[in-house]
């Protein structure tokens, strides 16, 4: 593999369910190995384990520092994170929640370090995670800790095909995310989602923000969110200079052409849609933090773990998006 690709780290997930297989897999792809050169944060022995029962092919170079990896030809280098709990396939453990952000914190460790250009994370499973004691809300919050960024500052962006969705607020109960929209967050969502479509190619992004009531509030019928707080929020993006609309029904949205992406106010806003209209194939960004960092929208699947069923087409694509986007 030539020099100059990008380094791609792809912290492998729930060593318990699929995200080990869809890794190997994402790495293995002819299409990903041609645009970067992957590297797997994870237990090679894990590894071994999940190609073993899956059938797949794979000469690994276990190391423990990203820079013995070299050029590693046919090889697949991993970042060794060695577990010394016994882990098993299928079973919600708090062994496994521990294995599974321990990876993640190395691949965004090696981030931090400009050590990769980007980091792809595999599925966690969240009540394995609880059972470790660890806390975890999601990716993009966890980033925002081992960045040191401000939570409040860290969206999500979900992408599939020429799709990207940004939501104002994520892993809540409604009426936490209720409290938590405000004129400022609003807007801080539409500038960054703006600023990654530009790191991402595009030059001149139009973004469409939905409303949070139905039907966009209808004029104040339906309450006045979109009066007093999305309406200013777009207002104050236009002012800084971003191509911006709405609010608009967060029904009949995604039906409109001419954006290059959507900002929506709540979780199931964005992801009742995308996992409509891609099923297991879309990819979250965490935009708002210093580092690239993509994950897949799925879940860990522990019902087909090593049974070598599991699609890594939501993988590929997120590697494949990483390696194209550009640095800061």
């Amino acid at each position: 593999m030539a020099s100059d690709k990008p380094i791609i780290a792809i912290a492998t997930g729930d060593p318990a369910g699929i995200g080990p297989e869809i890794s190997l897999k994402a790495a293995l792809n002819p299409a990903v190995r041609a645009a970067c050169r992957p590297i797997l944060v994870s237990d090679a022995n894990i590894l071994r384990r999940h190609a073993d029962a899956c059938g797949i092919r794979v000469d690994l170079h276990p190391v423990g520092h990203l820079e013995d990896a070299g050029e590693t030809g046919y090889q697949l280098a991993v970042l060794d994170r060695p577990q010394k709990e016994g882990i098993v396939l299928g079973k919600v453990s708090a062994a496994a929640g521990r294995a599974s952000i321990a990876f993640c914190g190395a691949a965004v460790k090696a981030a931090l370090a400009e050590q990769v250009t980007a980091v792809v994370a595999a599925p966690q499973n969240e009540t394995s995670i609880a059972l470790a004691g660890i806390p975890f809300d999601g990716h993009p919050s966890f980033v925002a800790r081992e960045t040191g960024t401000r939570e409040d500052d860290v969206f999500m962006m979900l992408c599939f095909g020429n799709t990207r969705i940004s939501h104002v607020t994520l892993h809540q109960s409604v009426r936490q995310a209720l409290q938590a929209i405000t004129r400022q967050r609003v807007t801080r969502a539409i500038d960054e989602t703006a600023r990654t479509l530009q790191r991402m190619g595009v030059a001149a992004p139009r973004i469409a923000v939905s409303g949070l009531n139905p039907h966009a509030g209808e004029g104040g019928l339906f309450g006045r969110e979109e009066i007093d707080i999305i309406n200013p929020a777009i207002d104050a993006a236009v002012a800084n200079g971003v191509a911006v609309a709405g609010p608009f029904g967060a029904d009949t949205m995604f039906h409109m052409q001419g954006f290059d992406a959507f900002v929506v106010m709540l979780h199931d806003q964005g992801h009742i849609a995308a996992k409509l209209l891609a099923k297991n194939a879309a990819a979250a960004l965490a935009i708002g933090t210093p580092i690239l960092f993509s994950s897949v929208a799925h879940g860990s699947a522990h019902d087909i773990a090593g049974k070598g069923l599991a699609d890594p087409k939501a993988m590929i694509e997120a590697v494949l998006r990483m390696a194209g986007v550009q640095r800061a």
